[in-house]
């Protein structure tokens, strides 16, 4: 058989993985042991903080619409269980932008929710 030097596909990797590593600090942008580490943690907090994305929209939308309730003399989880109990189908993120941008029917709301 005859012998298949690979150096073309070894530098178009290394090449590849380099340009994803621009704008990483030290020499972890420019050294390839060090930049194919640092590139394996990037993408694992990516993937993780993608997640986690999503759980910290939930958690402001919670505390805007506690917030938004104080005034109305009325707490987030009364509040929440009272719109469970009416069978209102309005989820947190909605609410959220209703007490920021709709307050009258963000009232109108709460009012059914009681």
């Amino acid at each position: 058989m005859t012998r298949v030097k690979r150096g073309v596909q070894a530098s178009k990797r290394r090449k590849n993985l380099l340009k994803n590593t621009r704008g990483f600090q030290g020499v972890r942008n420019n050294k390839y042991r060090l930049a194919k580490e640092a590139l394996m943690h990037a993408y694992k907090y990516a993937f993780r903080d993608r997640k986690k994305k999503k759980s910290a929209k939930r958690a402001l939308w919670n505390v805007q619409i506690n917030a938004a309730l104080r005034p109305y003399g009325t707490s987030y989880s009364v509040f929440m269980g009272n719109l469970k109990k009416k069978n209102v189908a309005l989820d947190r993120k909605i609410l959220s932008d209703l007490a920021q941008h709709n307050a009258e029917i963000f009232e109108a709301v709460v009012k059914e929710a009681k």
